[in-house]
């Protein structure tokens, strides 16, 4: 038996290494252009959903009338009713 044969490991070059690099670089430049899009997005998302808001609580304020005319309008028909009764 023998001694054992040292490894050698690897050997990358600069050339290799700066390639690498570069590759690296442009996905995280394509990565960041991408969550630049998602944030604008998200921005004009939550601008679309204050409009959203605003627009349905106009529409509960201008709502509120109707139960009460509704109420009002039941009063009415039962005092003419109990007026129409009294006055027999």
């Amino acid at each position: 038996m023998g001694a054992p044969i040292p490894d050698p490991g690897v050997y990358i070059s600069p050339a290799q290494m700066y390639q690498e690099l570069r590759s690296l670089s442009d996905g995280l430049t394509r990565v960041e252009t991408k969550l630049d899009g998602i944030g604008q997005g998200l921005t004009e998302v939550g601008k679309d959903v204050a409009d959203h808001e605003s627009r349905i609580r106009a529409l509960e304020r201008a709502r509120w009338p109707l139960p009460t005319i509704g109420a009002l309008a039941g009063v009415a028909g039962a005092a003419t009713g109990a007026i129409a009764l009294l006055a027999r």
